[in-house]
């Protein structure tokens, strides 16, 4: 029987070659091609291409990247004088490294950061070299077996707030090929397709990178569930005409006053469900949240190519050569557009400086 592309992990390691192992999710719908990335430029390259994408996947790829990394150091520098030391001051090099890649999706650094902390414990206890390079590895298997109980809890939660029949709308690609499974704003999608909810799901294209034509129709088509591809500037009439009951999104940073970074257009989303009184539902875990950064406007907001916009997808460039683009990654969406925030800890809403450090102080109880 024939593979969908559910049946694929969007990031996984393999120990055999010591190697991570991703979806190239530029080919994608037309090709499912699995790629191995052993070398430093090349995790940082998939990231930054977007071979690899979604908050949570880039942090569970980005951990097991450094894993990878670590077993290198360890095997170059075993040995040496003060190895410790050699092997840290490698380690935290390539820490920085991966996370430049991008800077918009605080999961990145907070990934990179878990295993530093990792790394640090496993030193101040005493741990030999090769006892701490295993509990990188342990480390990094955890974070992303924790990412897939993350988003089942998402599900749950957000299933909470729907009915069966529901219509819902989605921006961009918050679904399993965004995490480790289920995804983020599509975990209610897919626990109400398992218990029959028959939703109605309206996938915004989500321009210039497509993420919703590509890969949230893609994935949602393949599962079974009843799916529409609508262009952007679509949203409006559809909520106008009544079919749309929920917007669900994903986020990539949710600030410590509610407003939250996701792929351009969601605040444009965000407005229009306003005007129509249609509730908008961020999926967030936990790991999203930087109570760090006080508002929206502290989020530095990652800038593409051009090229992105007038020439990629086209057999011809479709913009007179030299215009100037404007062509940020991301944008930012008001608190006060955002109905709840839907964590695997609970529901949070405004106001959400609050509510927001509330859900956390449940998470480290």
């Amino acid at each position: 029987m024939e593979k969908n592309i559910l049946d694929y992990n969007t990031v996984e390691l393999d120990e055999s070659d010591n190697s991570v192992i991703i979806i190239d999710q530029t080919l994608l719908p037309g090709k499912t091609e699995l790629i191995k990335l052993k070398e430093a430029q090349e995790i940082w390259d998939a990231i930054y291409l977007l071979k690899v994408r979604g908050a949570p996947a880039i942090g569970v790829a980005a951990a097991y990247g450094l894993y990878v990394l670590a077993v290198q150091i360890r095997n170059k520098v075993v040995g040496s004088h003060d190895e410790i030391e050699v092997f840290y001051e490698e380690f935290v090099k390539e820490k920085e490294f991966l996370n430049s890649s991008r800077p918009t999706a605080v999961n990145l650094s907070w990934a990179l950061n878990r295993m530093d902390d990792c790394c640090q414990n496993a030193m101040k206890k005493g741990m030999s070299l090769n006892e701490i390079v295993e509990e990188l590895r342990k480390e990094s298997i955890a974070i992303q077996d924790e990412d897939i109980n993350t988003c089942k809890m998402i599900g749950e939660y957000g299933l909470s707030l729907v009915k069966k029949g529901d219509g819902i709308l989605t921006h961009c690609n918050a679904g399993q090929l965004a995490t480790s499974k289920y995804g983020t704003a599509t975990a209610p999608i897919y626990l109400g397709h398992e218990r029959g909810y028959e939703f109605k799901v309206f996938a915004d294209e989500t321009r210039p990178l497509l993420q919703g034509a590509r890969l949230t129709s893609y994935e949602l088509h393949s599962a079974g569930i009843d799916v529409t591809l609508i262009c952007d500037n679509m949203s409006g009439m559809v909520m106008k005409n009544g079919w749309v009951n929920a917007v669900f999104v994903g986020c990539d940073r949710v600030a410590a006053n509610g407003d939250v970074a996701n792929k351009i257009g969601t605040s444009v989303v965000a407005t229009v469900a306003k005007r129509y009184g249609v509730p908008v539902y961020i999926c967030a875990p936990t790991s999203t949240i930087d109570l760090n950064t006080p508002t929206g406007k502290d989020i530095k907001i990652e800038q593409r190519p051009a090229e992105e916009v007038t020439k990629m997808w086209y057999k011809e460039p479709m913009a007179p050569e030299g215009v100037k683009v404007f062509n940020p990654a991301f944008d930012v969406t008001d608190n006060e557009l955002v109905t709840a925030i839907i964590t695997e800890y609970g529901i949070a809403r405004a106001p959400y400086n609050e509510s927001l450090k509330a859900i956390l102080d449940k998470k480290n109880k």
